[in-house]
């Protein structure tokens, strides 16, 4: 536990006002203690049985309050990355004829404690392809593990809004693979292929032991490790700007420590997968294979996408894994490894400072 002396107040304040927003009957629903078994029931598979309260069921006033507390906790990308994973869930359920599986309101708040400046508390928001998890303790921050996934992933909003997610990601992962000489892409490249699903650390794998590979930072010269940093703050950059910075300073210390892995082509068009590991941050992005809404794409975005081996396929189940992997599937696992997703490890802490201190007063 550390001052990080960036404020919490904002979302601390919002997650208070979305509870006073809710019924008594509805608070029963969203509330768990912060030590709650909660945490851990996640999932980005679509049919999940979540617990809470979904968009859906709430009124207008509830859910503005919802996302505001959503809001507070996140950057501006990173709020935008959230809308925009839900509408094109909304656009994969038209696509379908099932909006009853697969739409923008089908995500569901839960909020562990109660919203303190002292205490600590955090909330989820969880749906198909979309999972954040959020721990406040003081002024300190936990955003993992978060999920961000989408297939597809183009697509045209109901108001003819044409939506594209994760070209940041694949242009910065790109820039950082093409950056690395011969020698350097031997390390770090463990297979020219790329079929199905490489996700090591995704729903259901809370304290999975996964495997340094790849190339380490202590191999990269001050520009290539400059990119790798880079590549950090694109997924750690969907937390507020002050709390990103902090943790991305936490990356800087340990970047020496951090491996780099890729897996697949590093042309323009490649469908890849890649790792970033240290002490302190796991990163995965992942070109899945077709899944349950792998027909869910508009045949004018077809080409674009590259996405004509998962539909032929015919979709290949929560995992992908048949039919090879496409840029139509994507997902994103971000992890704080070594104990502290959810903010598991500063909660001990916590509680064994305040069971001390209990014990001497």
């Amino acid at each position: 536990m550390h001052s990080t002396g960036v404020g919490t107040a904002g979302v601390t304040s919002a997650g208070a006002a979305f509870l006073a927003a809710l019924s008594a009957e509805q608070k029963e629903q969203v509330l768990y203690e912060v030590e709650s078994d909660q945490w851990l029931n996640w999932s980005n598979i679509h049919n999940f049985q979540r617990k809470g309260m979904q968009l859906k069921d709430m009124t207008a006033a509830q859910q503005k309050a919802a996302l505001a507390m959503l809001a507070a906790g996140l950057s501006a990308k990173g709020l935008t990355l959230t809308e925009n994973i839900r509408k094109l869930n909304h656009v994969a359920g038209r696509l379908l004829g099932k909006l009853e599986e697969f739409d923008e309101t089908l995500y569901y708040f839960t909020v562990m404690g109660t919203p303190s400046d002292s205490t600590p508390w955090g909330f989820q928001f969880q749906g198909h392809h979309l999972v954040v998890n959020y721990f406040v303790l003081g002024d300190q921050v936990v955003m993992t593990p978060s999920f961000w996934g989408s297939e597809p992933t183009k697509g045209y909003y109901d108001d003819g809004t044409e939506i594209e997610l994760f070209t940041i990601e694949i242009e910065t992962a790109l820039g950082l693979v093409n950056a690395l000489d011969d020698a350097q892409k031997a390390k770090a490249i463990t297979s020219d292929t790329k079929k199905g699903s490489n996700e090591q650390a995704g729903a259901g794998q809370d304290n999975a032991e996964v495997p340094y590979t790849g190339i380490q930072a202590t191999a990269l010269n001050a520009a290539q490790k400059a990119k790798l940093l880079s590549l950090a703050e694109v997924f750690v950059g969907n937390m507020a700007e002050g709390h990103a910075k902090a943790k991305l300073a936490e990356v800087e210390k340990h970047l020496d420590d951090t491996y780099f892995e890729w897996v697949g082509p590093t042309d323009a068009d490649a469908v890849f997968y890649f790792k970033m590991q240290s002490p302190v941050i796991l990163i995965e992005f992942d070109c899945q294979g077709g899944g349950p809404a792998s027909g869910a794409v508009e045949p004018a975005l077809v080409a674009a996408n590259a996405t004509a081996t998962a539909i032929a396929s015919g979709g290949g189940g929560q995992g992908g894994g048949s039919g090879g992997a496409s840029r139509n599937h994507i997902h994103c696992v971000v992890r704080t490894p070594n104990g502290n997703d959810y903010g598991f490890d500063l909660l001990k802490e916590h509680l064994a400072t305040a069971h001390a201190t209990s014990s001497t007063g």
